[in-house]
């Protein structure tokens, strides 16, 4: 069985291929990046180092924007499953270069779906997100609400469904978008919330603490994330060929409560509290209720053990020097 996944040095996509390749010798993964400068590329390097210890990964080191070259790589290949994860991230800096949230998350989008045309996959899974909701007060989100995006980066997200419905009645595809909520783990983005905690209690740095702490954030552990995505590929339960599923714990946290369950743990911060940042939404809180009961999954990992794992990777890692 052959696996595409784009975006494959990056947080959820590597975590999805060092699962499917240690749980099954008989999935080949086709795993395809362009190495980003998002973030540091030193953990992007750790990731990619892992998984070439199986035979069964190989590596595409492609820039999805690359149209001639993504279907001239990809176009003798015959794909099972596509897990279409590559993506321009972050909320705040698509204000600074909206042009490359168009081009990576739009385009890129496009591209891909050309450039696997003559060979149909089984499945197409693709990387929406939480932030289409905007700044909803209506919580929990639910898949049918009303998608009201207040940044670029959620707006290409919007545009990405709307991609996907147009390529699944034009061209006879199953598509299924994922709109994760705020994922968080081993192996996670450096720019994000917790390991900025774990970083600034590392160096005894300043930690700056956005919004005064006072939103909220539906937190859903990686190992979730990857169990559920696994199901929502091989599952023959899905009718539709296009549809969109919540990928969250239905349990928001709120910002402080993070913080503190932390200093409790291990020792105290030095924070400092900013107002809000006015790209941000104030909270988030999706509606699981829809993929609980398609794929029967309903073990969701409680918030302590998950910072617990992720700091005890990190600091055996030593990721605060990256």
């Amino acid at each position: 069985m052959n696996i595409l996944i784009t975006g494959v040095a990056g947080f959820i996509g590597f975590s999805l291929a060092n699962n499917l390749l240690k749980e099954n010798d008989k999935i080949k993964v086709y795993g395809l990046d362009n190495y980003d400068d998002y973030y540091s590329k030193k953990i992007k390097n750790l990731r990619i180092k892992e998984l070439k210890k199986s035979r069964n990964f190989k590596f595409l080191k492609i820039d999805i924007t690359n149209r001639n070259l993504l279907k001239k790589k990809l176009k003798e290949k015959k794909f099972d499953y596509v897990i279409h994860l590559a993506a321009q991230a972050g909320v705040r800096f698509s204000a600074l270069q909206p042009r490359k949230y168009i081009n990576t998350n739009i385009f890129g989008f496009i591209n891909i779906l050309d450039s696997i045309l003559d060979h149909p996959p089984r499945k197409i899974l693709y990387a929406s997100s939480s932030s289409v909701y905007g700044d909803s007060d209506n919580l929990p989100s639910r898949e049918k609400d009303k998608l009201l995006p207040i940044n670029i980066y959620a707006s290409s997200k919007k545009l990405n469904e709307v991609i996907a419905k147009f390529y699944s009645r034009y061209h006879n595809l199953t598509l299924v978008g994922l709109r994760f909520f705020t994922v968080y783990g081993e192996w996670g983005r450096p720019d994000m919330f917790l390991f900025k905690i774990f970083k600034s209690f590392s160096l005894q740095n300043k930690f700056y603490l956005n919004n005064l702490g006072n939103h909220k954030r539906d937190f859903t552990y990686i190992n979730d994330v990857i169990e559920i995505t696994k199901k929502l590929i091989f599952t023959k339960k899905i009718k539709s060929q296009n549809s969109v599923f919540n990928i969250c714990s239905n349990k928001p946290i709120k910002i402080t409560k993070i913080v503190d369950f932390f200093q409790e743990k291990y020792g105290m911060l030095k924070v400092i509290k900013i107002s809000r940042n006015r790209l941000d939404v104030k909270n988030t809180h999706g509606s699981n209720n829809i993929i609980k009961k398609l794929i029967s999954f309903n073990k969701f990992t409680n918030y302590k053990t998950g910072i617990i794992n992720s700091y005890k990777w990190y600091k055996k890692h030593k990721i605060y020097k990256i």
